[in-house]
């Protein structure tokens, strides 16, 4: 039934046609956000190859290497994920850098070898930025000092963050659900359009910027609308 104000009713498909367009700029970039996290999971695995007959340059330029993908991660993301961005009020988002990041961030990896997560190797995580740094001189002395207890805590790190990566993206999980609610509301305005014009009028047409015209961009290219 047609909203008695013609301006409330006009109002209302504005609404609408923000939505539409906010939800196109949401499912591109948390089909990115995906895409991403399969990448961690990768390079998560790629660590479990390090053994005891692995150097200690190679040890410190692998994991260098992996701090230098999830930083580029948590840059990728970090302005969708601050208030007010692109991918705030997404659950699906704000938990698959929660959990990456506790795994980093797990004290109990390598413990019974004695050492107690990556931070002995001198891996940690500003508590500001959220970026990942390697201090190479407290890598050096642990290798010289327990080189199987650093290689241990790595493999453990290796197979939980691996994991942790795999399960964000798993069906029925966080990430997958949320792109299922995205489609299933652009396309549920995108099949009701008319219906919904003919009982608000046309409202204003969206007029995205910034972060959100840009992901718009990226969906319309994705599916050629």
């Amino acid at each position: 039934m047609a909203l008695a104000d013609p301006e409330s009713a006009y109002k209302m498909m504005t609404v609408i046609n923000n939505k539409d367009v906010y939800y196109k700029a949401q499912f591109s970039e948390l089909s990115q956000l995906q895409s991403h996290v399969s990448r961690m999971q990768d390079a998560g695995q790629k660590l479990g190859g390090i053994a005891l007959s692995t150097g200690n340059d190679d040890i410190k330029f692998q994991l260098n290497d992996f701090v230098g993908q999830y930083n580029n991660w948590i840059l990728r993301f970090g302005t969708d994920l601050r208030k007010d961005g692109l991918l705030a009020d997404t659950q699906a988002a704000q938990v698959s850098q929660y959990e990456l990041e506790q795994s980093v961030k797990n004290r109990f990896f390598g413990i019974n070898h004695g050492v107690h997560g990556l931070s002995d190797l001198g891996i940690t995580i500003d508590p500001h930025t959220r970026l990942a740094s390697l201090d190479s001189t407290k890598l050096d002395s642990l290798l010289a000092t327990n080189q199987p207890g650093a290689v241990n805590a790595v493999q453990e790190f290796s197979t939980n963050f691996a994991k942790s990566a795999s399960l964000l993206n798993s069906d029925n999980n966080f990430i997958l659900n949320q792109l299922d609610n995205l489609n299933r509301a652009i396309h549920y305005i995108a099949d009701n359009k008319d219906s919904l014009r003919k009982e608000f009028g046309t409202g204003d047409a969206a007029k995205p910027t910034g972060n959100v015209a840009q992901a718009l961009a990226a969906y319309n290219r994705m599916y050629g609308t």
